[in-house]
């Protein structure tokens, strides 16, 4: 599967290059010209994010604390100038690195792949994860509660994986259905009230504890 790339900047001229470059690279790329427009692609789920620091709608360290109340991937700073000052704000902000402008492109691509393949280490030792009495392999892509293995569903398994790993986060139906089944799927968000259906009776029968929550009028989130 392609990495998926978010880049945000206010110079359309900048963010064609960024984006010529790593769609060649082999990276799928999302694109967003201001603030507001890169909440809205966040649903895309992506690896990493190149952020502009000055945009005028809304400022690059304001997205950014934005961003990290829902997604926990790498955010990359794009800026004319950075002072040990800027990069502590920035940093607290929650920003994983800077790129200074002007860049070499090359230099940004071996940096943006440093950033994928660290995150990817950490998703490796980290691919055994516990909730009261359930335990979720991601790598075996395996489920049990107090030591039973519950049977699930390709799709079935890919919910769980995608609510669990962001357990934080509220997700509403079409938001999964796009992420579970993609833009091509031919079902419909009703689709996903049949599975987690499904899924909470498969934990039901071995506990008590409700993993799925419902955010009522917004969609669920995982209640590890």
């Amino acid at each position: 599967m392609k990495p998926k790339i978010l880049l945000v900047d206010d110079e359309p001229g900048i963010l064609s290059i960024m984006k010529n470059y790593f769609e060649m690279s082999g990276y799928q790329v999302f694109t967003a010209c201001s603030g507001q427009e890169a909440l809205k692609k966040l649903s895309s789920l992506p690896d990493l994010i190149l952020l502009d620091i000055n945009m005028p709608d809304m400022d690059g360290l304001t997205l950014c604390r934005n961003i990290r109340e829902h997604l926990i991937c790498p955010i990359l700073f794009l800026t004319a100038r950075v002072e040990t000052a800027d990069k502590i704000t920035g940093f607290s902000a929650g920003a994983d690195d800077y790129i200074v402008k002007p860049f070499d492109l090359d230099e940004l691509g071996a940096r943006v792949a440093a950033h994928l393949r660290r995150e990817h280490r950490h998703q490796e030792q980290s691919s055994l994860r516990f909730f009261h009495q359930m335990v979720i392999d991601y790598g075996k892509r395996e489920l049990s509660i107090q030591g039973a293995v519950i049977s699930l569903s390709k799709k079935e398994f890919d919910i769980v994986e995608l609510l669990s790993l962001h357990a934080r986060q509220v997700f509403d139906r079409e938001r999964i259905y796009e992420a579970v089944w993609g833009l091509e799927g031919d079902g419909s968000s009703n689709t996903i009230m049949e599975h987690i259906r499904k899924i909470r009776a498969k934990f039901a029968a071995l506990s008590s504890h409700s993993y799925i929550e419902t955010v009522w009028g917004v969609g669920y989130k995982w209640n590890g």
